[in-house]
C-alpha cells in the first residue's frame, strides 16, 4: 500500500510594520517567484494573493518540511528577490512572525475564493482586523503585545 496525505495550510504574513510596500502592479511577479520557491520545496500551491501590506498562501505542504522552516524560507528568499528586483523600492522586509493554519480539504473552494478576493475584501477591513478574525476562527488566543 502506498502512503497518502493532505497537509493543507493557509499561511499569512505581512510587510514590516504593515507598511503598504508591495506595489499591486508588480505583485504577480512576486507571487510567481514565491510559487517557484514552493515548488522547489516539493509542495503544491493552490492559491497566492494579497494586498500592499500582506500575502496569503494556500498550499499543500510537503510533510518532510517543518512549517516554521517552510515560511522562513519563503520570507527570506522572497525578501532577497524583492530587494534585488527594484520593483518594490519602499519594501524594507517582512515582519517577524506569521499565521499558519491547518485547513480541511472540504474547505478548499471557500479558502481559494477568500484568497482570490483579497483586494475587494480589504476595501472594507484592515489587515489587523482580518488577522484577528482569522486567529479567532482558528481558535488561537491573541497575544495583544503584537497588535498596536
Amino acid at each position: 500500500m502506498s502512503s497518502y496525505r493532505q497537509h493543507l495550510y493557509h499561511i499569512v504574513f505581512r510587510t514590516k510594520d504593515s507598511k503598504p510596500t508591495i506595489k499591486l502592479e508588480n505583485s504577480d511577479q512576486l507571487y510567481s517567484y514565491i510559487t517557484g520557491v514552493i515548488k522547489k520545496k516539493n509542495s503544491y500551491l493552490y492559491r497566492i494573493n494579497g494586498v500592499e501590506n500582506h500575502v496569503h498562501i494556500l498550499t499543500d505542504m510537503n510533510p518532510s518540511i517543518a512549517p516554521v522552516n517552510f515560511v522562513k524560507d519563503i520570507k527570506v528568499s522572497s525578501s532577497i528577490w524583492i530587494k534585488g528586483s527594484g520593483l518594490f523600492p519602499s519594501f524594507r522586509g517582512w515582519s517577524d512572525g506569521y499565521g499558519s493554519f491547518t485547513c480541511s480539504y472540504k474547505d478548499l473552494g471557500k479558502l481559494i475564493e477568500y484568497i482570490n478576493n483579497q483586494r475587494e475584501h480589504h476595501k472594507k477591513k484592515a489587515f489587523e482586523e482580518e488577522f484577528r478574525i482569522l486567529l479567532h476562527e482558528y481558535g488561537i488566543n491573541i497575544d495583544e503585545r503584537f497588535f498596536p
